[in-house]
């Protein structure tokens, strides 16, 4: 797998702003860069700065929907990229207002300045949430899927995603600011040491004392990517776009369009899809789990649902809040969704840097070790070793 050391020349990407720099990707692409020596300068802007920042990196506090406040920050920063991570959660998903606010008139917000300011290249964190509509099964999908949005798109979240990433996508070399190169990365399934979505819930279930169920018959494949492999991503992208912009200004011909990233979107996995309980079952093993395939009872989707249904409405009813079942999970849980991510291989020259069993070993001692699995031994927060 590829690394890349501080004393290794890597080219400069110059003065990088990383918005949400202090979130669960944008803390993790920050670090990488740094790691990397990948700029001359990494500010990280955020509503909150990190509680744990990363050395030589300057922290930034403001609000990606105040324009004035941008294009001030960005004149005075004069960054050279810009890559945008900022969003809140998806879990919160009633809160519409919120979601298109900063996903969508944020992300507009943002590109604007961009542009009044100078900067070179802009890469946008999409989802690969935006071809599915959390019903169909996606076999080894590809970027030639159309997006979905609006009614046919349960879940707002990812509308707003879709949204954004379209206006990012159609900013690139416009007639306007000719200079101004964009792209996406759209990640599947992250996780990773930070987790607060994936991981520690999937944890709970096994100190909860649950896994010796599963749902369905365990014959959907699912791609899961490790943190680390979508901050290197958004590191080839950025150098992608930061490369054909030079070649612009020496005079060079542009890539061809089977070559070129400025315009694009990516999908990006770890390349290996597993079956869903399979990964499931990786995760509990790293927290100790010893339970035996032939132990597993097995309730089928339909069950699942019916399950599911009667412990909304109970919960509803007697106002218990959310429920450990609920019917999208079932859903979640029991479909097929892996992609396939030929053209970030090609185009980036993207691999991952980080393989499923090493990102679950991380991630799982990581979430015990910062207490946030519901359940866990409180004697494991805080412990080094598990």
């Amino acid at each position: 797998m590829a690394t890349f050391k501080k004393d290794e020349k890597v080219k400069s990407l110059g003065h990088v702003v990383v918005t949400g720099g202090s979130g669960f990707l944008g803390h993790h692409i920050v670090s990488l860069l740094s790691t990397r020596g990948a700029c001359t300068k990494i500010t990280a802007l955020d509503l909150r700065t990190d509680a744990n920042p990363v050395d030589g990196v300057q922290y930034e506090t403001g609000d990606i929907t105040n324009y004035d406040a941008m294009l001030s920050l960005f004149q005075t920063l004069k960054p050279d990229a810009v890559i945008h991570t900022a969003s809140p959660h998806a879990m919160n998903n009633k809160n519409h207002d919120l979601f298109y606010n900063v996903n969508v008139n944020g992300t507009k917000t943002l590109v604007r300045a961009s542009q009044e300011a100078g900067v070179k290249a802009f890469v946008y964190t999409s989802s690969a949430s935006v071809i599915h509509d959390t019903v169909s099964d996606l076999v080894n999908a590809d970027e030639t899927y159309p997006l979905i949005m609006g009614d046919d798109q349960p879940e707002y979240y990812t509308t707003t995603k879709a949204q954004a990433e379209l206006h990012v996508l159609a900013s690139n070399r416009t007639a306007s600011h000719p200079n101004f190169l964009t792209a996406a990365v759209r990640p599947s399934g992250m996780f990773g040491e930070g987790d607060v979505q994936l991981l520690p819930p999937g944890l709970s279930a096994y100190y909860r004392g649950q896994t010796k169920f599963q749902l369905g018959n365990n014959e959907n494949l699912f791609d899961f990517t490790e943190i680390t492999n979508v901050a290197h991503a958004h590191h080839l992208a950025l150098a992608a776009l930061l490369a054909s912009h030079d070649r612009d200004a020496s005079g060079l011909a542009r890539p061809l369009d089977h070559e070129k990233v400025d315009g694009e979107a990516f999908f990006i996995t770890n390349d290996s899809p597993v079956y869903f309980f399979d990964f499931a079952r990786m995760v509990w093993a790293a927290a100790g789990d010893q339970t035996q395939p032939s132990q597993v009872w097995a309730i089928s989707k339909d069950i699942g649902l019916l399950i599911a249904t009667l412990m909304e409405w109970i919960f509803w009813i007697f106002r218990l809040g959310k429920p450990n079942l609920t019917r999208q999970q079932v859903k979640y849980t029991c479909m097929t969704r892996y992609y396939n991510i030929d053209k970030a291989k090609k185009r980036l020259g993207y691999r991952p840097v980080v393989g499923l069993d090493e990102g679950i070993r991380r991630g799982v001692k990581d979430a015990l070790y910062r207490g946030v699995v519901v359940g866990q031994p409180m004697d494991l927060k805080g412990k080094k070793e598990q």
